[in-house]
């Protein structure tokens, strides 16, 4: 069965999306199966890999709200191992239509145990809120990913998040794990980036990822090609650090041994 890992943080701007095209991309390079599920209506996970959404027939909203199975509507990317289950504007009404729906939470869950054993890696792609989608994507997971940009507000909101985990693990998902805190848009020439990395490191010690990952003009652009910042440029120190994050996880998850 694969390990599913959203990516999560109510903060918008933090790189969810970034973070889900690469570290899916560099799990599928190094040879495990992976999925992304583009769980936001905004779908730009689905544009990154070079997918138009209005063009999309079914998506995770069909899949929630109409049982589509997602065996049946999943894309094969350009890139070997590489699947993705698209996402639409309609997303956005999903909410409001599943108000009334027995176990409302589950319905993702009960969508993705349909593709589980097809994948060693499925990555939720989560919108940047706490709403209904949210909940449902992390009633799912196995675990969550934090993204942090290194910047003023980097610990704006994350301590609602955590608690909004801590909410789920208790009554919907006792099994949910935070996988780590990510540090993104690290300069390392700026003051303030490293003051915001020692801070979290200091608060939050093991729980925050070794790998940091930088501001990379790979990774701004390459989403306007649809590839990821691997298939672009695979020596860009972006494509590099989540090639690096993804042995990290790899490694935490007994998959692959350190080098060390």
């Amino acid at each position: 069965m694969g390990k599913i890992i959203a990516i999560a943080n109510q903060k918008g701007g933090v790189g969810k999306t970034t973070t889900t095209i690469n570290l899916a991309a560099s799990l599928a390079a190094l040879e495990f199966r992976t999925l992304i599920i583009d769980a936001d209506p905004q779908a730009n996970a689905t544009s990154g890999l070079g997918f138009n959404p209005k063009e999309v027939e079914n998506s995770i909203y069909e899949c929630m709200v109409d049982d589509i199975r997602p065996r049946d509507i999943i894309i094969e990317t350009d890139f070997p191992n590489l699947d993705l289950l698209p996402s639409h504007i309609d997303l956005v009404g999903a909410e409001i239509e599943m108000i009334n729906l027995p176990k409302r939470e589950e319905k993702m869950k009960e969508s993705l145990m349909d593709v589980k054993d097809m994948y060693d890696f499925i990555i939720i792609d989560c919108s940047p809120s706490l709403g209904l989608i949210v909940i449902n994507s992390l009633t799912a997971a196995d675990s969550v990913i934090v993204p942090v940009q290194c910047e003023y507000f980097a610990l704006e909101g994350l301590g609602k998040l955590l608690n909004t985990i801590k909410i789920i693990q208790q009554r919907l998902n006792p099994a949910l794990t935070i996988e780590g805190i990510l540090l993104t848009m690290y300069d390392l020439r700026v003051r303030l980036s490293n003051q915001v990395v020692h801070e979290v490191t200091t608060h939050f010690r093991n729980m925050v990822f070794q790998t940091l990952i930088p501001r990379n003009i790979r990774l701004s652009e390459s989403p306007s090609y649809g590839v990821p910042a691997l298939a672009q440029d695979a020596d860009s120190k972006g494509a590099i650090s989540y090639l690096n994050l993804a042995r990290e996880i790899l490694i935490k998850n007994g998959k692959l041994v350190s080098e060390n």
